[in-house]
C-alpha cells in the first residue's frame, strides 16, 4: 500500500521525515526552481548542460559532446539544432575531419549563460543560504561522496 508524504511510509521509527524523501523533496525543489530560472531565456536544462560543457571544455565534435552530456548522438544533434537556430552555438567543419563537425559556443551564448549564472547564485543562495559555512562545507562533502 502507498501512503502519502508525511504518513508512516515518509518517516523512520523516530518520527523524522526519511533521508532518502528528504533529499527528494529539495532535488524537486531545486529542479522547480532552475526551471523557473531558465523561462525567461526558453532554456531547457539539457540546452544549459550543453552550453555549460562547451563554454568549459571549448569547441568540440558532436560525439565528444555527445560523451560528456551522455546522451544519444541523435539527441545531441537535437540540442545542438536547437541553440545554433537561436545563435548560441554555431557549427563548423573539423579541419582534421572533413567528415566530423564541431561546435562551439557564440558570444551570444556565453552572455545568456553569464546572466542565468547570476540568477542560479541568488537561486543557490535562497535554498543554501539557511546553512551555515560549515553546514554548506559539510553537504557539499557528502554530495561529493555521493555523486561518486
Amino acid at each position: 500500500m502507498i501512503q502519502d508524504r508525511g504518513t508512516a511510509a515518509g518517516r523512520d521509527s523516530g518520527g523524522d521525515e526519511s533521508l532518502a524523501e528528504a533529499f527528494w523533496d529539495v532535488a524537486r525543489r531545486m529542479r522547480e526552481m532552475s526551471q523557473e530560472t531558465l523561462a525567461p531565456w526558453d532554456i531547457t536544462p539539457a540546452h544549459l548542460r550543453a552550453l555549460r560543457v562547451l563554454k568549459r571544455r571549448g569547441t568540440m565534435r558532436l560525439s565528444e559532446l555527445s560523451d560528456h552530456l551522455h546522451i544519444a548522438p541523435r539527441s545531441t544533434t537535437e540540442v545542438v539544432d536547437a541553440l545554433e537556430s537561436r545563435g548560441l552555438v554555431r557549427r563548423r567543419a573539423d579541419p582534421g575531419d572533413r567528415r566530423a563537425t564541431l561546435v562551439e559556443v557564440t558570444e551570444p551564448g556565453t552572455s545568456i549563460l553569464d546572466a542565468i549564472r547570476a540568477v542560479r547564485g541568488t537561486e543557490a543562495e535562497r535554498i543554501f543560504g539557511r546553512l551555515s559555512a560549515a553546514d554548506r562545507a559539510q553537504l557539499a562533502r557528502i554530495l561529493g561522496q555521493l555523486r561518486n
